[in-house]
């Protein structure tokens, strides 16, 4: 297990390296476009020519890649232009708003899914099993925006009960738990379409093997059947499913924090790759790697859990 660690924490390090130093070349190879964002577009060439040597964007890429590693390994991602602050206050301030939402939602999903996946997957084609598919394929068919103003203009517009922003501010008139309500909602219902699917799915191809089979000859009873023999079985398949969410959840929520203007870190993440923030998404592509290769670690981990026949 040690051995395995070690591996994969050397692995992770190669590939934070790779991906940061492409992101890095990529951004850097433009650096006027940057000086214009922060003069404005009608600075003069020699204005721009001088902020560039002043922030030192004419050295070589390799020197300024360097400087900004021994940097970040401070907790020095540098200056925003688009939000006037440090890097890493905006950064974690957004990425914290992120991690609650993508918590509140995980906490849901979850459960919610592998409950209806279960119940559908017990009794194929049955009247559980036909409308808990039926009701999968609807979440799973909606775009994000579409559920989302569809819920704006039910619980918003007609009945008034719930805010159409979320700005995770006191000063709306709103608590903070009711401004997360719909963004929450419409992530659930769009996440777990797809993941009840997948569940049923495993769960309907577990039912079927002989083991279980030869335990209901054997007399014991159905439910226990289906806790003690296939749930296990059948999780272990949409386990990685279930793991990939935390990487929606926590970079892929850009269309869902657009529409409700909700101060997340996908949203920081467009704002500053529409705006040229090299600053910004350098850091953020940090942040969303190193979550990527965390859930693969813990995927590993929870697949020797759910079968011990796995080796790591």
């Amino acid at each position: 297990m040690a051995r395995y660690l070690l591996k994969q924490l050397f692995n992770m390090a190669i590939t934070l390296f790779a991906v940061t130093f492409i992101v890095f070349v990529l951004n850097e190879l433009t650096p006027g476009d940057v000086v214009r964002k922060l003069l404005g577009p009608y600075a003069s060439a020699d204005q721009v020519e001088k902020v560039t040597r002043e922030m030192g964007l004419d050295r070589p890429v390799m020197v300024r890649y360097a400087e900004y590693m021994a940097n970040a390994a401070r907790g020095d991602f540098g200056q925003s232009i688009v939000f006037r602050r440090p890097v890493s206050e905006v950064l974690w301030d957004r990425l914290g708003n992120t991690l609650l939402l993508a918590g509140v939602c995980f906490a849901i999903i979850v459960p919610f899914s592998v409950l209806l996946g279960v119940l559908a997957g017990m009794r194929e084609r049955g009247w559980i099993d036909r409308s808990v598919s039926v009701f999968s394929s609807v979440c799973a068919s909606i775009p994000e925006f579409a559920m989302g103003v569809f819920l704006l203009a039910i619980f918003v517009v007609q009945l008034g009960w719930l805010p159409g922003t979320s700005p995770l501010r006191d000063d709306t008139g709103w608590p903070i738990w009711t401004q997360l309500v719909l963004p929450a909602a419409v992530v659930v219902l769009y996440d777990a379409g797809y993941l009840i699917a997948m569940i049923r799915t495993s769960m309907v191809e577990v039912m079927r093997q002989p083991f279980i089979r030869t335990a209901v000859l054997k007399g014991m009873s159905f439910r226990r059947v289906v806790v003690k023999h296939a749930l296990r079985n059948a999780l272990i398949a949409p386990f990685t499913v279930i793991l990939l969410q935390i990487n929606y959840l926590v970079a892929g929520l850009v269309v869902v924090e657009m529409v409700f203007a909700y101060p997340g870190f996908g949203r920081m993440m467009l704002e500053a790759a529409l705006a040229k923030d090299i600053a910004i998404v350098e850091a953020g592509t940090l942040v969303a790697v190193s979550v990527t290769m965390l859930t693969q670690v813990v995927g590993d981990l929870g697949y020797r859990a759910l079968d011990p026949r796995i080796s790591i």
